[in-house]
């Protein structure tokens, strides 16, 4: 399982090979999706809503997705991890995002994941002149959702199609080795990946982006308590599936069928009689 890398990533662009990448946040399923042979794996800040329980991923701070990396990485070979940005830790100053940035390479992330158009070209020049490989992130960007004015499809009307066009190309002039379309208009997403030399990566941006990437509970269904979204597919539903699971644990231990003599351990033949022998009771 060699190390995928950056430069085969724009390598498979140029073939039309097409790009495969999910999220994870913990080392189990990053083992599962690296095995997979998944190209790309995000420890994306939506671990804020999918695993910590918060109402959107503008809580989620550096100590908490440097926590998840470490896990992460620890279960990857092959793939390229990808440290996602949290809000406010790359738009104070550049000088901030940069050291931020860093972290995540201290810890193994292969990259980092930063939202936002030309306003934050600056930012990523110099992410990336300090080593550090960026993909940019534009479309729907959940961080500026209450600017957005919710989680809507972008790109719908002409005037801010050429907005998400012109983002994306300054994104690839600042450096950015990629970047991903999420919740844009196919159209939109169409004419973004012809004109760029770096690969998009698309999430609700149609089939035309160079490579895709949904969430890992959404493919595994583990994600009962909220509604899949349109542009997510399920695989299998592993909520139903744990929650029998579950279930029937909570009933074999109130009914006395586990442990049974198959789960449980003796001490050494004659140790017992000593013990008793001795009279411990």
């Amino acid at each position: 399982m060699e190390k995928v890398t950056i430069p085969e990533l724009k390598e498979m662009k140029r073939e039309g090979r097409k790009i495969t990448m999910v999220t994870a946040y913990d080392y189990p399923t990053a083992i599962l999706a690296d095995q997979a042979g998944v190209d790309i794996i995000l420890v994306g800040d939506s671990v804020g809503m999918v695993m910590l329980g918060y109402s959107s991923t503008l809580p989620v701070t550096m100590s908490e997705m440097i926590h998840h990396a470490k896990a992460v990485v620890r279960g990857v070979k092959r793939a390229i991890v990808i440290g996602d940005m949290p809000f406010m830790s790359y738009n104070a100053s550049i000088k901030e995002a940069v050291k931020n940035a860093g972290k995540f390479l201290k810890v193994g992330c292969d990259a980092v994941k930063v939202e936002g158009g030309a306003e934050i070209a600056e930012t990523i020049r110099a992410i990336v002149d300090a080593g550090i490989p960026v993909m940019g992130h534009i479309g729907l960007t959940p961080q500026r959702f209450a600017l957005l004015g919710g989680y809507k499809l972008q790109g719908r009307d002409a005037a801010s199609a050429r907005k998400i066009i012109e983002d994306a190309k300054a994104l690839e002039k600042a450096g950015a080795f990629s970047v991903l379309l999420e919740l844009t208009t196919v159209e939109v997403a169409k004419i973004i990946t012809e004109e760029l030399t770096i690969p998009t990566i698309g999430i609700g941006a149609g089939p035309y982006c160079d490579g895709q990437v949904l969430v890992v509970t959404d493919i595994l269904g583990l994600t009962m308590w909220t509604p899949t979204p349109k542009f997510a597919k399920q695989y299998v539903n592993l909520s139903q599936i744990i929650l029998n699971a579950l279930k029937n644990y909570v009933n074999d231990v109130r009914e006395l069928k586990f442990p049974t003599e198959e789960h449980s351990y003796h001490m050494e033949k004659g140790e017992f009689e000593k013990l008793v022998s001795s009279g411990i009771r």
